[in-house]
């Protein structure tokens, strides 16, 4: 088939469950792959749940939630949460391996970015372990810049608190000017 990617907001029981899926590999993908080599763990569990059931994270009014489609399957997920009346955050942004290189992280993030201006926000911000080189060139080619760490970053809830430190220092902040 090979058509362009497209977005689907996530609202009925099967995107939930899709993005639910998607979540999941990516932050499995996290645990197995980056975060042993620091000695850190997150709450995968309560993090999934989090997302997909606060129903005030990235749902409408204040935040959106989309799922990623090509050829026919569910290949990508992206968030935008509130985090004041000016500023709101990129999260859970994933595209698996096989559909990278189509477009599809690029029309998540500008479909994000457009909604973020919508909600009249001023600044959209990210977290991105810094191993995530491909991710960051993505995000500096919108106009992201790098930043210190905020206050209210996403894994606060999920880590243990003596963890937080060393879940910084391989992390890069980075925020776009609306």
């Amino acid at each position: 088939m090979n058509v362009s990617p497209q977005l689907v907001a996530v609202s009925g029981a099967a995107e939930r469950e899709a993005a639910r899926g998607l979540i999941l590999e990516y932050l499995r993908w996290i645990e197995a792959t980056i975060l042993p080599a620091h000695g850190l763990s997150v709450d995968i569990d309560a993090m999934v749940l989090s997302d997909i059931e606060d129903r005030a994270k990235f749902y409408p009014p204040y935040g959106r939630f989309y799922l990623l489609r090509h050829d026919g399957n569910h290949v990508g997920v992206g968030c935008l949460k509130r985090l004041s009346a000016d500023a709101a955050e990129l999260q859970r942004m994933y595209v698996q391996p096989a559909a990278r290189g189509i477009g599809a992280g690029r029309l998540l993030l500008n479909q994000l970015v457009d909604d973020a201006r919508a909600l009249g926000h001023s600044r959209l911000r990210l977290e991105s372990l810094k191993a995530l080189a491909a991710a960051h060139a993505m995000y500096r080619s919108a106009g992201f810049v790098d930043i210190e760490p905020y206050a209210d970053n996403s894994m606060q809830a999920y880590q243990a608190p003596r963890d937080l430190a060393a879940f910084r220092a391989i992390t890069m902040y980075m925020e776009l000017r609306l």
